[in-house]
């Protein structure tokens, strides 16, 4: 499973609870981001999964983040969700993401793990922590992955530098503490997400994806 997204922004609710997901999922729809992941080291991830699925699914991409185990991958496969996210590379995770047809992003930051990931089945990559690997270090990772792979940020990348992301050739950016943490309100979500999608439209530049 594809899903064609208009924005390549993926909300990160680490810490949601079941009660207040789809108010906080229906305020990140009405803002453009279409994508969202629970990490499942969040209170109930499963059921916040389940319940965002029934409600959104037809209009988002909803799954998982911080997936470690195969295990874990059917446990949201099986609640709805089609979308897993990792923070790191387990070819046998993104295996058994792809064979269920769900939207595999594992969490890369070498070329090793990432030629390893994409030879996996990979959907896409996470650049995990972003900020740890930098701009430079990015653009030559980039430089030697296939033309057309799909490269996520996430960690340290924000509305303050899209822009110099964007301009080194990442194609989306996963979005945490910038956007959700535990205690804000849907309306705080929402108005946050609003201003993080202005300021990655305000950023768009040609991608070098070669």
């Amino acid at each position: 499973m594809e899903f064609p997204m208009s924005l390549p922004l993926i909300g990160i609710l680490r810490g949601i609870t079941p009660d207040e997901v789809v108010e906080v999922g229906e305020a990140l729809l009405d803002a453009g981001i279409e994508r969202i992941e629970v990490p499942l080291n969040s209170p109930e991830p499963l059921e916040s999964i389940r319940r965002l699925s029934e409600a959104l699914g037809e209009r988002a991409l909803i799954g998982a983040g911080t997936v470690l185990h195969v295990s874990q991958v059917r446990e949201v496969h099986a609640v709805g969700g089609r979308l897993v996210v990792s923070p790191n590379c387990r070819p046998a995770v993104i295996e058994e993401s792809r064979r269920l047809g769900m939207v595999s992003l594992p969490g890369i930051v070498t070329p090793s793990e990432a030629f390893d990931a994409l030879d996996a089945g990979a959907s896409g990559l996470k650049l995990f922590p972003a900020v740890q690997v930098g701009i430079e270090g990015m653009k030559a990772l980039r430089a030697v992955l296939p033309s057309g792979t799909e490269l996520y940020a996430v960690g340290g990348i924000d509305a303050g530098n899209f822009g110099e992301w964007r301009a080194a050739g990442v194609a989306g950016a996963g979005l945490g503490s910038a956007l959700y943490k535990p205690g804000r309100s849907a309306a705080e979500v929402g108005a946050k997400a609003r201003e993080l999608v202005a300021a990655w439209q305000l950023a768009e530049v040609p991608l070098r994806l070669g």
